[in-house]
């Protein structure tokens, strides 16, 4: 199927493909207009769109006078399988929401149970908002525990449910990629046209039972999620 989008927007993902790929470096200086004009047989107007587009996204800055540099870090990788203390790693989190609810039917469907206790919030890196997640667990069984409430909770919902008698012992995680709900726009102040990745994260105990099950959101823009593991002999 052609490629129906305008020349900028074209432009822009190229040189947005570029970016990631590491074709051009972090700090490196963009290629000039002219060089652009050339390379891409577009007007002077066309390539000051797609520039502009890639630094409303973040991939491009301006230095008045200098020129325009691509942004100074990578995409940030990250381990979906990794359990850790954020704190350790500049990490911080805001609670947004905690209430019972009727949960999603795929959330529902995934937990077995048609009421939970959600536990909303943002997760930030430094000033920059990273992450939105909703974590629903099972109200038949946290009911009247700490992950019905506000407060901080010491070790986590993995302290809570094991004290409960059902520890987390393994994760299946389902993901997507789509455009951002207006929430999730504005929530992790994602540009305009960019997606996010959403995770489908279910948690389970003891012969297999769903003890958690979390939407966990991020900007597709500035994250990319590494998985690795071993295959198996024959």
């Amino acid at each position: 199927m052609p490629d129906a989008r305008s020349a900028h927007l074209r432009i822009a993902a190229d040189l947005r493909a570029q970016i990631m790929a590491g074709t051009l470096n972090p700090g490196e200086k963009l290629p000039s207009t002219a060089q652009l004009i050339t390379r891409y047989s577009a007007a002077n107007a066309t390539i000051q769109a797609a520039v502009g587009v890639l630094k409303e996204e973040g991939f491009l800055r301006s230095e008045h006078g200098v020129g325009v540099f691509v942004r100074d870090r990578h995409v940030f990788a990250i381990d979906p399988s990794a359990y850790y203390d954020p704190a350790t790693r500049g990490v911080t989190y805001k609670m947004l929401d905690v209430r019972e609810v009727e949960p999603p039917a795929d959330v529902a469907a995934a937990l077995g149970e048609d009421r939970a206790a959600l536990r909303h919030r943002r997760t930030d890196r430094g000033s920059d908002a990273v992450e939105l997640s909703w974590s629903y667990y099972p109200l038949s069984l946290v009911a009247g525990t700490p992950l019905t409430g506000r407060a901080k909770i010491p070790g986590g919902a993995p302290r809570v449910l094991t004290e409960l008698g059902y520890p987390e012992l393994s994760f299946s995680d389902r993901v997507t990629a789509r455009m951002p709900t207006t929430e999730e726009v504005e929530g992790l102040d994602v540009p305009p046209n960019v997606p996010v990745l959403r995770q489908f994260r279910t948690v389970y105990s003891h012969d297999r039972r769903p003890v958690e099950v979390s939407i966990i959101v991020k900007p597709a823009h500035l994250y990319e999620l590494h998985y690795e593991r071993d295959i198996p002999s024959e």
